[in-house]
């Protein structure tokens, strides 16, 4: 970790700058950036801090850093402090005393924000009306990197899935079992019984759309199924509800594949009939934040004023005015956004109602289990923990939802709650097109070729389902483990392309920034060379097979590399080319705790994305075991130790790892969704230390 020694840098600066220049608070530096030098000659960190107090104090940068560099006390864990020609003041570190903290130090040190509250994280949100497709597994990773992030800055995180069982996608599937095919609750449910009910789910919500466009009059039919859905009591009711809960038991198995979990799922129709809308709707009419309009288009809708800057995102919104969004429709029903707001309000504590909570999901293994809510009081189970009521909320959801996020905050701030409407981020994302070459391979040929990309649309039945991309991923990969590893066991091999697989579509689907729409391409995902999940694999294996060659053949553990370093004077990791190498491995590797809260600062993940394919490079490279000299060789594999601890992290997911030092930073799932411990590789990782690896 290297924010420890950035706060012992900024402290010691801060004291010797006041010192020197007498300077008071309003006129120190707000921030102390602390950089890379381009040269490891230069020193380990840099500090630009002269060129910012120039302007102040009058004088040449250079000046300015050699006196701070003078008068500055050597922090611990530094060897040297200079200031160069440009101005920076370089610092150099202990190196030996670094590495052996690194592998010596036990647990992470927690945020700031840590100390601020709970943190709601609400990601994935699918329509349950259908099977989950490619663009869904973006926002679900998205959030679940989140999730990580925030965990391992040790922020309490509480992971939300919101589930609409009450919207206009479930009413289009009851009126297409309904009036397509004539069907009633116990057909339906025989159906859900004999294959993929959110395939056929799928295909019926497809025809529904055209049956719809054939003859616009009946839409009146979805708004009378709409109506019945919300009041429930009804056969359209109980219909949508059986629906609903097959199809989100299908998208929780899908998501497992993606080592995707939850901790609540949050049911739409308990906002309803628990009142929670109702109880925001008349603070909000009290508040002046909704009014009725009495004529124009809107005429007879509750709406909400739009603020200027939101107005051009309307486009296309069906609910919406120019300057007005609709929030109770003429006919009473509520419209999606209204719901959110009354959601937000309870993520936030100040809505003054609760839900009950139910067990969704047993998960075995002494782990808690899926908690989703209710309005039946009779299901409140008592052994509930505290949910709702967090002090900052992420709502991860795509661009094309970027006004109605910013609706809530307006209600916020409205109410009078500035700082919940501040503490409510929307995180955004670009969204999933496919390549043509892999749409084809999934069998799908697309009307329209002039576009570089595929769309996909689940309206209108367009594009291709997650769990058909999963399993061609798994098969591609089981094929290139079963040439590589002919003799490993059948259940192993298939073990290692699930995991494979995994790490391939996630790592695709972080590596690109928010604002950049990616389009996936399965022979890209899948590569074993380049910025893939499947290379930081490779890299991972490889790292542990040196433990694993070193463990097995000479016996040398991990307490004996750091007690040979202890005893050592440094001088392997200053030597030459291979000594620099090494330490700029182990530096590099280091800087994981920088980099998680940068990218939980800036909500740009793809920050340890790029991140960990640096090490992944070095890494790979001829660094352990090359050198007989002991010195060397135990620096050298301690840099590889460093490493791997990254890139399991990185890979994979960060977290704290239960008080255990950073070499034993856990991965959080395996490949099946269970939480696995002790930075266990999975298979691969007895292979490793069997000497072989999984990939050769």
């Amino acid at each position: 970790m290297i924010l420890p020694i950035h706060h012992t840098l900024r402290a010691a600066l801060i004291d010797t700058v006041r010192r020197l220049y007498q300077l008071d608070e309003a006129a120190m530096p707000a921030t102390i950036p602390i950089e890379t030098p381009p040269n490891r000659a230069m020193g380990d960190l840099a500090v630009p801090l002269a060129f910012e107090l120039a302007r102040r104090l009058r004088k040449a940068p250079r000046a300015i850093a050699q006196e701070i560099a003078s008068a500055l006390p050597v922090p611990p864990g530094v060897t040297q402090v200079t200031a160069a020609p440009s101005g920076y003041i370089n610092f150099f570190l202990d190196r030996r005393a670094f590495l052996v903290d690194q592998l010596t130090r036990t647990g992470w040190p927690a945020a700031e924000a840590a100390n601020r509250g709970k943190a709601i994280v609400e990601h994935t949100a699918i329509n349950p009306n259908k099977a989950a497709h490619v663009g869904h597994l973006r926002n679900s990773t998205l959030g679940d990197s989140l999730v990580r992030l925030l965990r391992f800055r040790q922020i309490p995180v509480e992971v939300q899935n919101y589930i609409d069982d009450t919207g206009v996608q479930v009413a289009d599937v009851v009126v297409g079992f309904r009036e397509l095919e004539r069907k009633g609750l116990d057909e339906v449910r025989a159906l859900a019984g004999a294959g993929r009910f959110d395939y056929y789910c799928w295909d019926l919500y497809a025809r529904v759309t055209e049956w719809y466009e054939q003859d616009r009059e009946r839409l009146k039919v979805r708004a009378r199924t709409l109506h019945d859905i919300e009041h429930g009591g009804n056969a359209n009711a109980e219909m949508g509800a059986f629906i609903a809960d097959r199809i989100v038991r299908a998208h929780l198995q899908t998501l497992a594949r993606m080592n995707v979990e939850y901790d609540l799922l949050t049911w739409e129709g308990d906002i309803l009939r628990l009142k929670f809308w109702a109880t925001a709707f008349e603070v909000l009419k009290q508040k002046g934040a909704v009014y009725l309009q009495t004529e124009g288009k809107l005429q007879g809708c509750w709406v909400m004023r739009i603020e200027d800057d939101q107005s051009a995102d309307l486009e296309g919104d069906e609910d919406a005015d120019h300057k007005e969004k609709v929030i109770v429709r003429s006919d009473g029903t509520v419209t999606y956004v209204g719901k959110d707001i009354a959601y937000q309000f309870w993520k936030l504590g100040v809505l003054g109602k609760d839900f009950y909570y139910r067990v969704y999901q047993e998960r075995g293994a002494g782990r808690p289990p899926l908690w989703a809510t209710t309005s039946t009081a009779g299901q409140d189970d008592p052994r509930r923990p505290h949910f709702g009521g967090a002090s900052m909320t992420f709502n991860v959801i795509d661009t094309r939802q970027s006004y109605l996020q910013k609706l809530l905050k307006q209600a916020l701030a409205t109410m009078g709650y500035a700082r919940e409407a501040e503490n409510s981020t929307h995180f955004s994302y670009e969204m999933v097109g496919l390549s043509h070459a892999t749409a084809r391979e999934l069998g799908y040929e697309p009307d329209d070729t002039s576009k570089p990309y595929v769309d996909v649309s689940g309206r209108k039945g367009l594009g291709v389902k997650a769990d058909d991309l999963l399993d061609r991923l798994f098969e591609k990969a089981l094929g290139e483990v079963e040439k590589r590893n002919p003799e490993q066991p059948d259940a192993e091999r298939r073990q290692t392309a699930r995991t494979i697989a995994t790490a391939a579509v996630r790592y695709f689907l972080l590596k690109y920034s928010l604002s950049k729409m990616i389009v996936f391409d399965i022979a890209e995902a899948l590569s074993f060379e380049g910025e893939t999940g499947p290379y930081l694999q490779y890299a991972v294996v490889r790292a542990k097979n040196i433990f694993g060659k070193l463990q097995d053949r000479e016996g040398i553990t991990e307490a004996d590399m750091i007690a040979s370093l202890e005893q050592s004077d440094g001088a392997p990791l200053a030597a030459g080319e291979e000594g620099h190498d090494l330490w700029g491995l182990a530096l590099e590797a280091a800087r994981l705790d920088e980099v998680v809260e940068q990218a939980v600062r800036t909500l740009e993940p793809a920050t340890l994305a790029k991140y960990s394919e640096t090490p992944a490079h070095d890494g790979a490279g001829p660094h352990g075991m090359r050198s007989a000299r002991e010195d060397v060789r135990s620096a050298s594999q301690a840099a590889d130790r460093n490493f791997e601890v990254l890139e399991d992290g990185g890979l994979r997911g960060v977290s704290p790892g239960s008080g255990r030092r950073a070499g034993g930073a856990r991965l959080e799932h395996d490949a099946r969704g269970r939480r696995t411990g002790g930075g266990r590789w999975h298979p691969a990782d007895r292979r490793a230390r069997r000497g072989s690896g999984a990939l050769r």
